[in-house]
């Protein structure tokens, strides 16, 4: 029986870069999760203006491994902007990347508690008060001496979890509300030029990469972006992390894959499906039936395609006459290449299964045991 000519496809772990020069237009998704957040202290405010920003595990998809960003200061892009920080959430079989933006308000980053300020939901570190922003000395390290608009506020953390991860086996349980979904569709600005180069050179530094330090990375945190010659060392970390024995990362970004399975963005990027071939077992009652349930299954298929590419192009024209951001179209194209690519392992699975469900039987020689 000839098989059909759609291609297997398998569960892909990719890497969609929709343009490789910016930060913001990277997404990525791992096939296991991040180490525990490490424990360290934080350094101290470095001058007025200055944002902390939470470290986190990155990927690197060349080293095919996680590796430590050190927390550290930041300023602002614009007066009354906030840092949502990213976060790793579980998602159709992958650990995803959610990554981190400016804006007027914090919105939802996973539920992890990032501590100093960011304790799970919001934002309890600081305030802006017109064109001056005010640290909450309880949770930030401000030498007053140096920033004189401070304020004490005590803040109660409920949970002092290392999770790093939403969702998934052993994850937060996590979702947005409604108020954090609004501010999801906010002017955001991409992380900025300082902040980019901070990860770049943790990411070349070999010390920083889970492999190497199990979790608890040397240089945890930095008083400035790029600063790791004063820095803080993780005290502790979340637990003494190895990396999962044979489980392979992501197949994309340029990092260890070769040929790597087929990405589509769209439907309509998808190959022609072909016809299913008349079975010829030499039972032609049984053949028939064969054919019949192969033609309904196609009908089935052609008819799920169809639909889903009408309401993909009529998203993507909606998205052009509102002249929506540039934010808002990656999400858009992101969420049409998740649709398609579930799509078409959906359909070749049911295709697979069909054909092994009519292939004849096979008969074995001897007289073997019979489990």
């Amino acid at each position: 029986m000839r098989k059909f000519a759609i291609r297997s496809a398998l569960l892909t772990l990719f890497v969609l870069a929709i343009s490789a020069a910016s930060y913001g237009q990277v997404v990525i998704q791992v096939g296991f999760a991040p180490p525990p957040l490490p424990v360290y202290v934080q350094p101290i405010c470095p001058g007025d203006g200055y944002i902390w920003t939470p470290g986190y595990w990155a990927w690197d998809a060349d080293g095919d491994d996680y590796y430590w960003v050190p927390g550290t200061w930041v300023l602002a892009p614009e007066v009354g902007f906030f840092w949502t920080p990213g976060w790793w959430g579980w998602g159709n079989g992958f650990y995803i990347w959610h990554r981190g933006y400016w804006g007027p308000h914090v919105g939802f980053y996973g539920g992890i508690n990032y501590g100093f300020g960011y304790f799970g939901t919001g934002f309890v570190g600081g305030r802006w008060d017109h064109d001056h922003f005010y640290y909450n000395r309880e949770v930030t390290n401000i030498n007053v001496n140096v920033i004189h608009n401070v304020y004490n506020e005590r803040v109660n953390v409920r949970e002092e979890s290392h999770v790093s991860f939403n969702g998934g086996h052993g994850g937060l349980d996590a979702r947005p509300t409604r108020e954090e979904e609004a501010f999801e569709h906010e002017r955001h600005i991409d992380p900025v030029a300082a902040q980019v180069q901070h990860r770049d050179m943790a990411r070349s530094n070999q010390q920083l990469h889970a492999s190497n330090n199990h979790g608890k990375p040397p240089i945890a945190a930095t008083a400035r972006p790029g600063n790791f010659n004063e820095h803080e060392p993780a005290s502790e970390a979340g637990g003494n992390w190895n990396r999962p024995a044979n489980v392979k990362g992501s197949t994309g970004g340029g990092g260890g894959s070769h040929n790597p399975p087929p990405t589509y963005n769209h439907v309509k990027d998808l190959p022609t499906y072909e016809r299913p071939a008349a079975p010829n077992s030499g039972n032609a009652q049984q053949d028939m039936k064969y054919q019949q349930q192969q033609q309904k299954l196609y009908n089935k298929q052609v008819q799920e395609r169809q639909n889903l590419q009408t309401k993909q192009e009529k998203e993507d024209q909606r998205m052009q006459q509102q002249k929506s951001s540039q934010e808002r179209m990656q999400q858009t194209e992101l969420k049409h290449q998740q649709q398609t690519q579930q799509m078409y392992q959906r359909h070749t699975q049911q295709q697979q299964q069909m054909q092994t469900k009519q292939a004849p039987p096979s008969h074995e020689g001897g007289g073997g045991n019979k489990r």
